[in-house]
């Protein structure tokens, strides 16, 4: 079901919002050689019990995920590009890392991602990010009342093309309210024009992860992480957006 939200609700949801812009914000800033990816799973962790939120993922258990998530934060470590399950790794010197985190504030969950590279950085590594959150700001961009889904996921996929980037249509955008995952769905690539029309209300997560060679991918044995099918990199940035008649509202905007 597609829902619209009031300007009153959308006003109750920038509390979501901001409090997982400040857990990226602090989990990116602890993140560096010699930090345990458990380590940042626990720092969310802790700045959800002190704000008194909920993690929507440590129960989370979909279709497509082999176990309840059990964790708080996907930390996706170089070829494992999506959905990264935290577990017993000391980050090394080039790594990229993508991290993934959406909470539950007073009844109304954001979500938002973002990728660095811990220490010294490839530049096809910053290549990639660059050109993931240049999509997503052209995603941002088409959100726009009288455009349609379509038109944000053309945006996103002229991105990609413009990079000579492939793009894995399995995961995308999706709608955010009172769950985490909802409608309508967002691809990141397609055709101006086609589906939903926009109307103010609608809030969702747009969300474009590219991988340097590839668009194929496979799900790790914990059953979650997923890896690029060629060993290639991967980057992902996402932020959840409101649209109203005023233009896009970026509910996740972070600080820095």
């Amino acid at each position: 079901m597609i829902e619209l939200r009031t300007p009153a609700e959308i006003e109750q949801m920038k509390a979501a919002g901001s409090f997982v812009a400040r857990v990226l914000e602090a989990t990116r800033d602890a993140a560096a050689v010699g930090v345990n990816l458990l380590d940042l799973d626990t720092l969310a962790h802790d700045m959800i019990r002190a704000e008194g939120a909920e993690s929507c993922y440590i129960d989370y258990h979909p279709s497509f995920g082999g176990s309840p998530f059990g964790k708080v934060i996907c930390t996706s470590v170089n070829d494992g590009v999506l959905h990264g399950l935290p577990h017993d790794y000391v980050l090394q010197d080039g790594d990229l890392l993508s991290l993934d985190f959406a909470a539950n504030v007073d009844g109304w969950v954001a979500d938002s991602a973002l990728s660095i590279v811990v220490g010294s950085a490839r530049p096809a590594d910053l290549a990639l990010i660059a050109t993931t959150e240049k999509a997503l700001a052209a995603g941002i961009a088409a959100a726009v009342v009288g455009n349609k889904i379509g038109d944000i996921s053309a945006a996103i996929g002229d991105v990609a093309h413009d990079a000579r980037l492939k793009v894995n249509l399995d995961f995308g955008g999706h709608g955010v309210g009172r769950i985490m995952h909802g409608d309508p769905h967002i691809p990141n690539d397609g055709r101006a024009g086609r589906g939903l029309a926009l109307r103010p209300g609608l809030v969702f997560a747009i969300e474009p992860w590219f991988m340097h060679g590839t668009d194929k991918i496979s799900t790790d044995a914990d059953g979650w992480t997923l890896r690029s099918k060629d060993g290639s990199r991967g980057a992902h940035a996402e932020h959840t957006v409101a649209i109203t008649e005023s233009g896009p509202l970026v509910l996740t905007a972070r600080s820095s």
